[in-house]
């Protein structure tokens, strides 16, 4: 299976001072995936080490036929997780 990073992802990863393999990690390694029904985008949730302190990232990727394309991360709260999930945006994959 090939995992390609977006340019988009790459400008994050440098905007947000997130380490290049941090994407990697979180797709491998996350246990809580999502479907979002309003960007049609797959979400990985992980928890990691970041700036010194355990956070829940967020992973958007696309996933067709052997092609895996990572499209951005970002940090993100329990608050906005539950948010997304209870408004039914989220749907548990």
């Amino acid at each position: 299976m090939d995992i390609i990073y977006t340019s988009h992802l790459e400008f994050r990863l440098k905007e947000r001072n997130i380490p290049y393999e941090i994407p990697r990690r979180i797709f491998d390694e996350s246990n809580d995936c999502y479907y979002d029904r309003i960007t049609e985008h797959y979400i990985a949730l992980h928890k990691i080490e970041f700036k010194g302190k355990i956070r829940n990232m967020s992973l958007t990727f696309d996933w067709q036929d052997n092609k895996i394309e990572l499209i951005t991360i970002h940090p993100i709260s329990q608050n906005q997780k539950q948010s997304r999930i209870d408004s039914g945006r989220w749907v548990k994959i």
